[in-house]
């Protein structure tokens, strides 16, 4: 593992600790964006460029899959968020309101990690997946209650994809960013629930209730046959060679 990857790795973390309502600041998306530029020491196996089958989009193996696979997700959400912003929002919410505050630093937050993803496997010597094609159809995008149950959806879907692909990461410095990353989702995932139900922030649907309470995981295949109702045909995800 390089110095630079090293140095850029712990710059991610202490951004990353940033509290929830704190807007990014331009130059910290920059930062993220060329965190791991020189980590060409990183060696990352099995990034395919081409497609596994017609209309989908394989996300490779190894570490370099799992990043593609992050990456994927990420692409998903900023989507999602920026689609949401270009459409001045759901009916109802004004300049000013708290909860459209929530709503810009969750997409400056899903807009850094799709940057910083893309950043790392490039910046590895590897070829990021290619920029995806949402497909939102089924959103609408003027009700308060279809927007924040799909965000609702897809920050829950995107901790347990995290939780359920951590195991499969081997480089210790990819484990701890994800570690981070995750755990920015984690809250993401809790202030949408207390905006769609005051006081809610989890609930048993993901979290398994115990002795010790842990926080439910997803294997790929489970987390992109979700996602893949929201890519367009030729943009949805195949994850075999990561499972």
């Amino acid at each position: 593992m390089s110095n630079k990857l090293l140095s850029g790795s712990q710059q991610v973390e202490t951004d990353l600790d940033q509290p929830l309502y704190t807007p990014i600041k331009r130059r910290s998306f920059f930062m993220y964006a060329g965190a791991t530029a020189g980590a060409t020491a990183l060696v990352l196996a099995g990034c395919s460029k081409s497609d596994s089958s017609p209309g989908m989009v394989s996300v490779g193996s190894g570490d370099v899959g799992v990043l593609n696979y992050a990456y994927a997700l990420e692409q998903l959400e900023a989507g999602f968020y920026t689609q949401l912003r270009t459409g001045s929002y759901y009916t109802g919410l004004a300049a000013g309101n708290a909860e459209k505050l929530i709503l810009d630093d969750l997409y400056y937050h899903e807009v850094i990690h799709r940057e910083f993803f893309k950043a790392a496997i490039t910046g590895a010597g590897a070829t990021p997946i290619k920029a995806l094609t949402p497909d939102f159809s089924k959103i609408d995008f003027t009700s308060r209650t279809s927007v924040l149950g799909t965000a609702k959806a897809f920050e829950d879907l995107g901790v347990a994809a995290y939780n359920g692909a951590g195991r499969r990461i081997t480089s210790a410095n990819y484990l701890v960013i994800a570690g981070k990353i995750v755990s920015v989702e984690a809250r993401h995932a809790a202030i949408i629930r207390d905006l769609v139900s005051e006081g809610t922030f989890v609930g048993s649907d993901v979290v398994a209730i115990g002795t010790t309470s842990t926080e439910i995981s997803k294997d790929p295949a489970t987390v992109v046959a979700t996602a893949n109702t929201f890519l367009a045909d030729g943009s949805k995800l195949d994850v075999s060679g990561i499972q």
